[in-house]
């Protein structure tokens, strides 16, 4: 520590602030793409990252309006909560809370466009056994693949005849039909969409009865839909027990809250109880995380 504060005097001030910044340069230099991929990724890459994945939701978005959105759930909510707690009198409180919303705002986008794929995808392998049904009767009325896939689009509801619409409007414009079954399997993938197209392609090369194969698919989907129908009803208690473990703090909070609100004024104006909150927070939605991880067996 003596040698420390020796080398601090004989340096002077100016001279720390020139080696930290020094250390700071060569620092950001010699990580310098790692650093500027993470700010692209953490500003305009959530732009192009909502923007792709809105594709596979057949929804057009404005790149522009998209990046008013970002800002306006994420910089205008918490500047709008910092100034309604700011004229209350409470500045600190303000600014965290404020920069909390403002975290918050930026990153939800990303898992609720996330969350809408893969219920969409859901909903495709929902479908799936109706529509390979519905394409195996067609193969088998003497229709063309492309005739039956037709078929599809006309008798089933979206997402499963947008996917298949697609498709049929890829190959009129010169797309290869098994490049237009790939494309599906980029866009949709599961193991059944997969292990379906794959069975098309092979079978369109060396030949086959596509209709016997759609009927061994929609067997296959139906028993593994019926084991993870399984899977979800024995993890329900699991996942019950981890939201009601979760949800205890918060509800235990406003009890005693509500009943002497004076105990708890500290915890909103003092900094260390502000500090105190927000770390509570953070382990309880940890704790919950990982409860979800331990329940979760297997992937739709």
């Amino acid at each position: 520590m003596g040698a420390l504060t020796t080398f601090i005097q004989l340096v002077g001030l100016n001279g720390m602030i020139g080696i930290i910044a020094f250390t700071t340069f060569m620092f950001c230099y010699k990580y310098s793409v790692g650093i500027f991929d993470f700010i692209e990724r953490q500003t305009m890459g959530t732009r192009t990252y909502i923007l792709e994945k809105a594709k596979l939701l057949f929804i057009e978005l404005n790149p522009d309006h998209v990046t008013y959105a970002l800002l306006g759930v994420s910089v205008g909510a918490g500047s709008l909560i910092f100034l309604i707690i700011a004229i209350l009198g409470k500045w600190i409180l303000g600014l965290v809370l404020g920069l909390i919303v403002a975290f918050i705002g930026f990153k939800i986008p990303k898992p609720l466009i996330d969350f809408l794929v893969t219920r969409r995808i859901r909903e495709y392998q929902d479908q799936m056994v109706d529509g390979l049904t519905l394409l195996s009767n067609g193969i088998r009325a003497g229709q063309n693949i492309n005739a039956a896939i037709g078929m599809v689009v006309d008798e089933m509801p979206d997402p499963i005849s947008q996917e298949f619409n697609l498709m049929l409007q890829e190959n009129r414009v010169g797309v290869p039909l098994d490049e237009c079954f790939e494309n599906l399997a980029k866009r949709v993938p599961t193991q059944d969409n997969e292990m379906f197209v794959a069975s098309i392609n092979i079978l369109r090369e060396t030949g086959g009865n596509l209709a016997e194969v759609f009927d061994t698919i929609v067997n296959v989907i139906r028993e593994r839909i019926r084991l993870q129908q399984k899977i979800e009803t024995v993890t329900a208690q699991g996942k019950f027990q981890g939201y009601t473990i979760g949800a205890m703090p918060f509800v235990i909070f406003l009890i005693f809250g509500s009943s002497d609100p004076q105990v708890f004024e500290m915890m909103f104006t003092n900094p260390i109880g502000i500090i105190s909150l927000i770390i509570v927070c953070i382990l309880d939605f940890i704790g919950l995380y990982i409860i979800m991880k331990i329940v979760k067996i297997g992937d739709t």
